[in-house]
């Protein structure tokens, strides 16, 4: 297993905050509107350097997402900036019929997304956040890892013309990825190569999936784990080359069961090659109010959850390698 350490903790959405100051120094065109969340969103810096180009709208979710489409007419590159709640679920409308419908350049970027938004509870803690957006036709869906790729893909989703959801979180967690890399959408990394699992992990759970490899690695199993940052284009050719080697696969994602990177991984292999698959995700359920860690141990996105997937998973590619014979 290789080895990965860390010296600092950043949230995610601090790598959204640097990563459009950045951005806007690149292209003149990149604009940002918020929904009266600027120091969630982490976009203080971007509006003291580009004051000039930031348009509070307020706590007018909707209304933003018409102005962003219409500021693209003009050349405009808009960022909008609130809750991952409020990104979709309450203007899943607007989205769908001003910006994907007509593929407006709009970047959707949504903070405190899945149950690490914590404490501010179920109402808040939206797990369908990206099987609402992957779902809509020409749509990008990109969920990073840490505070240096979320910059990244900030970065880059300015030069990519289309409309992109970028998904990040609240809490702070472990910064592992290249301050200096360049983030390619719809390209996965490869973390670990291994032969005797596939684990596709995502956003916060590509961490866990390192720590749970490196138990596994104790436990003589050697996974292969890769971030699929970019759910939509998903990379089919990296996935199909792993499970072609460890013949089973874990998905990892802090997102329901149903209609996240699960499901998509699981469509590449019912068309391609049809393998066990175990998920660790939310399972069909509403989150709660509680501490970050907390719920993702409760809700079973942790490593140890993601061991026993494997292990799971495994005796399953077994079972199918010696089926047992049954006397009639």
């Amino acid at each position: 297993m290789k080895k990965y350490s860390f010296t600092e903790k950043k949230d995610t959405r601090s790598g959204f905050g640097a990563g459009l100051l950045e951005a806007g120094k690149k292209n003149e065109n990149v604009v940002a509107l918020c929904a009266d969340l600027v120091g969630s969103l982490k976009m203080e810096a971007f509006i003291k350097e580009f004051p000039e180009r930031f348009f509070q709208i307020g706590i007018a979710e909707a209304n933003m997402m018409g102005i962003a489409a219409g500021m693209t007419i003009g050349g405009k590159i808009p960022f909008t900036g609130t809750f991952a709640n409020f990104s979709t679920g309450r203007v899943y409308d607007q989205i769908r019929q001003s910006i994907a419908y007509s593929d407006k350049n709009v970047k959707i970027c949504a903070s405190h997304a899945g149950l690490t938004l914590g404490e501010d509870g179920a109402t808040h803690q939206i797990l369908e956040d990206i099987g609402l957006m992957k779902m809509l036709p020409g749509m990008t869906v990109i969920n990073p890892c840490d505070y240096n790729q979320t910059k990244a893909a900030t970065i880059a989703i300015a030069d990519h013309h289309g409309p992109v959801y970028l998904r990040f979180g609240r809490p702070v967690v472990p910064i592992f990825t290249d301050p200096d890399q360049k983030f390619e959408i719809g390209k996965a990394w490869m973390v670990n190569e291994g032969k005797d699992v596939s684990i596709f992990a995502t956003g916060h759970l590509v961490w866990e999936a390192i720590l749970a490899g490196e138990k596994l690695a104790e436990m003589g199993i050697d996974a292969e784990i890769i971030n699929i940052h970019t759910i939509k284009p998903l990379d089919e050719a990296a996935i199909l080359k792993s499970v072609a080697k460890t013949r089973c696969v874990v998905t990892c994602e802090e997102h329901n069961r149903l209609g996240g990177l699960g499901d998509s991984v699981a469509q590449v292999l019912v068309k391609n090659d049809p393998l066990p698959q175990e998920y660790v995700a939310v399972d069909d359920s509403f989150g709660e109010s509680g501490k970050p860690a907390e719920l993702m141990t409760k809700y079973g996105l942790d490593s140890e959850n993601i061991i026993k997937a494997v292990q799971k998973v495994i005796a399953r590619k077994n079972a199918v390698k010696s089926p047992q014979v049954v006397e009639l």
